[in-house]
């Protein structure tokens, strides 16, 4: 196929669409009748792909087909729920993107147009996000009537802070690409039609890294982040000396030390 993509042999449902570009891996979501909202088989999907990573795999990139991420959950599959299946329905939520934030390798999310309720608690479970100037981020619970499901009360609330999270909950506010980028949940930020590219490239530099050292980000760092203090630095120590035993350590630190690796530089 052309641009060396190859399509997966997982057996995905048809709300999702994977492909591989080299050894990056693209997860598509595949519901742009729906603005890509998020329902149960696009769950079952998620847990499924993440589930089963080829070892030649080394980052994800996930992306909206059309011109949404995703519009949310599929406020259909909520409606007739009582409390107890509506909280076994979250923790299905919290299963599949545990998978997405605990991947084995980094993920890069494509964010554009609508990035609205669960589609922004999917996204927070990402580790990079690149955000085109057209997407917009949105917490309408509270004028649904319902609340958080997908991991956004822990997640969001602490890359936005609670008072933000509030905000948008309660007011229906929305926020722009730009204010995304500046409050810190997006990393990056470009024009409309460039996020695919961007990730792409971002994925591409993150694939380059050791892999142990990209496994001790992804597993570690969110970890020691709700540590105690002493629990932290101690949990840090261990880490750090496993990481730096590896052999690919080993030839990346020569390499470095002979001159032979590049030095960090100002931004351009």
């Amino acid at each position: 196929m052309s641009e060396s993509v190859l399509k997966f042999k997982l057996d995905l449902p048809s709300v999702l669409r994977a492909e591989r570009r080299g050894d990056i891996a693209v997860l598509w979501l595949n519901r742009v009748d729906k603005r890509n909202a998020i329902n149960g088989d696009m769950l079952h999907g998620i847990k499924l792909f993440f589930g089963n990573l080829h070892p030649g795999i080394k980052a994800v990139v996930i992306a909206g087909e059309g011109d949404n991420f995703s519009a949310g959950l599929d406020l259909g599959e909520l409606a007739e729920k009582d409390a107890a299946e509506g909280a076994l329905y979250s923790r299905i939520w919290h299963s599949a993107f545990n998978e997405v934030q605990y991947s084995s390798v980094p993920v890069i999310t494509v964010l554009k147009g609508a990035v609205v309720g669960a589609g922004l608690e999917l996204a927070s479970s990402t580790h990079i996000r690149i955000a085109e100037r057209t997407a917009y981020f949105g917490l309408p619970e509270g004028q649904r009537g319902i609340f958080l499901g997908g991991g956004g009360s822990m997640r969001l609330t602490r890359l936005l802070g609670v008072a933000r999270v509030t905000d948008l909950m309660m007011t229906g506010r929305t926020l722009s690409a730009e204010d995304g980028y500046m409050f810190g949940f997006s990393q990056y930020l470009v024009e409309p039609g460039e996020g695919l590219a961007k990730a792409l490239e971002v994925a591409q530099r993150a694939a380059a890294n050791a892999g142990l050292s990209n496994f001790a980000i992804i597993q570690a760092l969110p970890r020691i982040a709700e540590m105690g203090p002493e629990e932290g630095l101690f949990t840090e120590a261990l880490v750090t000396g496993i990481v730096q035993s590896a052999p690919d350590a080993k030839t990346r630190l020569r390499a470095f030390l002979e001159k032979r690796a590049d030095k960090v530089n100002r931004p351009s």
